[in-house]
């Protein structure tokens, strides 16, 4: 009986007869912000390495706008046989709370495939800005209640999610300046049109090295290896406070099981090469391995923690 029943699952993984077998064609990445930003950056890196174990082109195209959601909107409109895949970030789980009207249900129009990378974030600011640390930061946000600005990418993205994270923990009134991607916020926060902000490893390292920018304190819940000398957010006088961004794949829903579970192991597969590990880490990007299920509850735990934050930030 046992035999019986593992043959029928093998057969089932089969392609039909005169289908080819998957994939056989280019394979689609969507993303919802422009080319040159941190999510960007790391599908990237990612997509040689799945276009190599795949055997077909992993093609990357950037569709900004509506805070990601025309992007996921087209995966979620497409046809679910593995050939347009949704590379999303920490929005997908925001949208929700700051888009009530959006064209798909985040719950039920994807499949979750993967958790692709995580990265602590940098709370940055121009060298000119007064305050060296986090306390100096609530004092001088405090002694000007609504007029410290931060730059912020799309309502509801990493950067914007940590800055009201910020100010809720905080009891400080700091005001988002919203950017169409995190390029150009760098480059008005390098020029000092903008104080400070909240920026991911991968983005805004480069430029600390460099000294265009100062670094106060870091986001997770541990130290960055990359920088163990800046302290976290939380140890600088704001416990509670932590801020992961994270990014991932997704496909359309009634996507087939075996195509999903095919992708979801050459993902984790580059994870555990050891090669791809260092060369991520060494920009500050964690590689975790993950089932579609867990990649799916992590979703979901996001979409509750930021509507909690997101509720607070507009009450």
């Amino acid at each position: 009986m046992r035999f019986l029943v593992l043959l029928s699952l093998a057969l089932g993984a089969l392609p039909a007869a005169g289908q080819s077998p998957y994939p056989s064609k280019p394979i689609h990445f969507m993303i919802g912000v422009p080319p040159g930003g941190p999510t960007d950056t790391v599908a990237r890196s990612i997509a040689p390495a799945l276009t190599e174990a795949l055997g077909q082109p992993i093609v990357v195209e950037n569709k900004p706008g509506g805070s990601a959601s025309l992007a996921t909107d087209a995966v979620a409109k497409a046809a679910p046989d593995g050939y347009t895949l949704g590379f999303i970030y920490i929005t997908h789980a925001t949208n929700p709370t700051m888009h009530p009207s959006l064209p798909y249900d985040t719950l039920k129009d994807f499949a979750a495939v993967a958790q692709v990378g995580s990265q602590q974030m940098l709370l940055l600011a121009n060298p000119s800005f007064p305050p060296k640390n986090v306390q100096e930061l609530i004092a001088a946000a405090k002694a000007s209640p609504g007029k410290l600005d931060y730059g912020a990418s799309d309502p509801g993205s990493a950067p914007h999610l940590a800055g009201e994270l910020f100010k809720m923990l905080s009891g400080t009134r700091i005001t988002p300046v919203p950017y169409k991607g995190t390029a150009p916020a760098l480059t008005d926060l390098i020029a000092g049109q903008i104080p400070f902000m909240f920026v991911s490893n991968i983005s805004g390292l480069p430029h600390v090295k460099s000294g265009k920018l100062k670094v106060l304190a870091v986001t997770g819940a541990q130290r960055l290896s990359l920088a163990p000398e800046v302290p976290t957010v939380a140890e600088s006088g704001l416990p509670g406070y932590e801020i992961t961004s994270w990014y991932g794949i997704v496909a359309p829903a009634r996507t087939p099981r075996e195509i999903i579970l095919k992708l979801n192991a050459e993902v984790n597969r580059i994870a555990r090469d050891p090669g791809m590990k260092a060369r991520m880490l060494s920009q500050g990007l964690e590689l975790p391995e993950t089932t579609p299920e867990q990649f799916d509850a992590h979703i979901r735990s996001e979409i509750v923690k930021w509507r909690r934050v997101l509720k607070g930030a507009t009450s």
